[in-house]
């Protein structure tokens, strides 16, 4: 939920100025990602962190990130923003039944959700999905890192996350047991 822009590939779905209009209105759902490496036990050894420049043009972390279309599953969501982020070859292994790791509410403006996005109030569900093939950034990120855990807990790389990201890495690395 950047600020930059990838062009829709479904400009059918709302012009600029009604999703405008329906941002105003309604909350949106998306789903996040976060593409990780894993170990032969399945543990995580790398998270796969995308660089892209902000409108502002700061150079800032972030991850996978789209909306969901109006009659796409949730499974054809992550599928076609992980393919679109992270290239065609990226073979993420999205497991038979997707469960997010938590829900991540974004607000406009201060709430009790440490979630902004200056732009509307969405609804995440976030994902960690394993990928195996050969990722490379496309549309709006500018490389892709696979950094350790503890690089991504790091104080200088959760500096470089907007919005609360940084929160939804802590969560993730939590919920697979790192740090145990």
């Amino acid at each position: 939920m950047s600020n930059v822009r990838t062009p829709d590939p479904y400009p059918g779905w709302l012009s600029p100025e009604d999703l405008h209009e329906a941002r105003q209105r309604l909350p949106m759902m998306y789903v996040e990602a976060l593409p990780v490496r894993v170990d032969t036990l399945g543990y995580v050894t790398e998270l796969g962190l995308l660089l892209t420049a902000s409108d502002e043009g700061e150079m800032v972390r972030t991850f996978v990130s789209g909306r969901v279309l109006y009659r796409e599953s949730i499974r054809a969501a992550l599928l076609r923003h992980l393919e679109k982020d992270l290239g065609p070859f990226a073979l993420p292994q999205i497991p038979p039944s997707p469960a997010p790791f938590t829900v991540a509410e974004y607000f406009p403006s201060p709430s009790p959700s440490p979630y902004t996005d200056d732009r509307q109030h969405a609804v995440a569900l976030a994902y960690i999905v394993p990928v195996t093939g050969e990722c490379s950034p496309r549309q709006d990120a500018l490389q892709l890192s696979w950094l350790t855990p503890e690089e991504c807990l790091s104080e200088g790389v959760q500096a470089e996350f907007v919005g609360g990201r940084g929160n939804l890495v802590r969560q993730a690395l939590a919920h697979v047991g790192w740090g145990r």
